[in-house]
Order: structure tokens, then C-alpha cells, then sequence
């Protein structure tokens, strides 16, 4: 990794600072919280063989989602901002997309690994973003999200390679 491109001053951002960085910040958690309801979805309504698996996974992966969301937010706050907060603020300008609930298992599976990749794009943003304020904290922070949500999307990889269907 380059070095940082502004020196790390502790707490020190001014609003013009972290301007760039807290709208990538909203924009994952608008991503966030539609993926969110999305896989509560998934969870509710998978059916079939692989019931056990997927409603398991879908659990993991929206426990994970809000962890993540409620981390951004949190240092969203320590900047002195506000962090996006209405659902109607998140469907507009959010990527991920909801969906309905009659899909199959690996319908289900393959919107997610898309979802998936969605937001490790927009976490390299904000992660970007970061390092152009100087801000070693929320680099780290965002860092950990994308290493798990990569490898998320490598065992849904693997298990879709070896599913039957």
C-alpha cells in the first residue's frame, strides 16, 4: 500500500476533510441496509434441499451486515456528521436492489455473490477515500469488512460450484 497521501492527525478532520469520505460511507450503508432486507428475505423464504445451508448462511450474512453498517456509522459520528438514516434516503440511492421472495436457492445464491461484489467495489471506494483524508482508522475499519466479505464470497462460490443443481 502507497503511503498516505495527508498526514494522520488524531481527530483532527475538518468537514471539508472528510467531506468525499463520509458520502462513500453513506453510500455503503444505503448498499448495506438494502442488502440487509434483502437477505432477511432470503432467510425467511429459502425453501427446498438446502434449506439448512442457505438459512444458516443468510442468518450469518445479515448479522455481519448490520455489525458492519452500525460500525460505519458509529465512525461516521466520530467525524461529527450525520449518517444517512431513512430507508427512503437508501433506496434511492442505493445499487443493490431489493428483490422478491419466490426465488430459488441459487437465484438467491448468485444475487447475493453479486451483492457481494457490489460492496466490496463500494468499500475499495470509501477505503480510497480514507487514504486520500489520511484517515488510518477507517482504512483498517474498512479493511476487515472487505477481507470478510471476500471471503464470503469465496465459500458462496465454492458452494454454488458444488451444488447439483
Amino acid at each position: 500500500m502507497e503511503t498516505l497521501t495527508k498526514t494522520y492527525s488524531k481527530l483532527g478532520f475538518t468537514g471539508l476533510d472528510t467531506a468525499e469520505l463520509v458520502k462513500s460511507m453513506n453510500n455503503v450503508i444505503a448498499n448495506y441496509h438494502v442488502f440487509y432486507q434483502k437477505l432477511r428475505n432470503y432467510h425467511w423464504n429459502v425453501m427446498g434441499p438446502d434449506f439448512f445451508d442457505l438459512h444458516q448462511k443468510f442468518e450469518e450474512l445479515y448479522t455481519a451486515a448490520v455489525n458492519n453498517i452500525d460500525e460505519i456509522a458509529e465512525r461516521i459520528r466520530v467525524f461529527g456528521q450525520t449518517p444517512m438514516s431513512t430507508l427512503k434516503e437508501y433506496l434511492e440511492i442505493s445499487e443493490i436492489k431489493e428483490t422478491g421472495y419466490n426465488l430459488t436457492p441459487l437465484e438467491m445464491t448468485r444475487d447475493v455473490l453479486s451483492d457481494i461484489e457490489k460492496l466490496d467495489g463500494l468499500l475499495i471506494k470509501v477505503a480510497e477515500a480514507a487514504k486520500e483524508a489520511g484517515d488510518v482508522a477507517t482504512i483498517d475499519l474498512i479493511n476487515s469488512m472487505i477481507k470478510s466479505i471476500e471471503k464470503e464470497h469465496w465459500m458462496l462460490t465454492a458452494w454454488l460450484n458444488n451444488s447439483k443443481n
